[in-house]
């Protein structure tokens, strides 16, 4: 073989060039889930859910919404998922007039049921930062509050990393990123461990699990739910 320097440049390119493996086609047209996406709530059923209590999901489905049907608890998807790309839509009402931070239409996105991205209606409100919009709750202050006003529609694009264990012992935390309405919020954030409300997080082994969304006595509302499994490119 002739030495580096006796090749032309277009040779000493092809040394650097990868062509296997080939990424699968995926569709991405505007608006609609990717087309290797698992479609988790699209305005019709509740199909893909049940509550955490057991049997049928209990939440309200109207003109393409689900809204959280107060006392009815929290609902979870029947897969579950490891690391994923997740994407979900969610609105709060307005609010009445003694509603102030926490109690200001909250719901939650928790992955592998113990994570949780906060949902609330943080657009001018005061709460606790590592609890408002959008933070991973009482961890992460979002780095800005994207919030829109309460009615309108929010989006969250979550990018989600597993945490690994060998046995009990933990040899992966879990990371997150987050997009709030399309503006980066959480960016490859170290999770210390379940999200709690009071005391410090932990990790506890365990394996995939599914999404829950929280019933907080609200009527939070959601819509556009799709998950992609994120796997290795083979």
């Amino acid at each position: 073989m002739a030495a580096n320097d006796e090749l032309e440049d277009w040779q000493k390119a092809q040394k650097t060039e990868v062509w296997e493996p080939v990424p699968s086609k995926v569709t991405a047209d505007p608006g609609q889930p990717p087309s290797d996406a698992t479609v988790l709530f699209d305005g019709t059923d509740l199909s893909a859910w049940e509550s955490v209590n057991g049997g049928a999901a209990k939440w309200t489905v109207e003109d393409g919404v689900l809204t959280v049907k107060p006392g009815a608890g929290d609902i979870k998807t029947k897969q579950s998922f490891c690391d994923v790309q997740l994407h979900v839509e969610w609105r709060a009402p307005k609010p009445e007039a003694d509603m102030e931070g926490q109690e200001r239409n909250n719901s939650g996105v928790f992955l592998q049921q113990r994570y949780e991205i906060q949902v609330l209606d943080s657009h001018e409100s005061e709460t606790y930062p590592n609890g408002q919009a959008a933070s991973v709750y009482k961890q992460s202050i979002p780095l800005v509050n994207a919030t829109r006003a309460p009615e309108q529609w929010q989006e969250y694009d979550i990018i989600f990393t597993a945490p690994r264990f060998d046995g009990d012992e933990l040899t992966s935390p879990a990371y997150v990123t987050v997009l709030h309405n399309g503006v980066l919020v959480q960016h490859h954030y170290e999770l210390k461990g379940k999200t709690e409300w009071i005391g410090a997080p932990a990790y506890e082994a365990h394996g995939c699990a599914p999404i829950q969304l929280q019933d907080h006595s609200n009527e939070v509302s959601f819509r556009n739910i799709w998950v992609r499994e994120i796997k290795p490119l083979k």
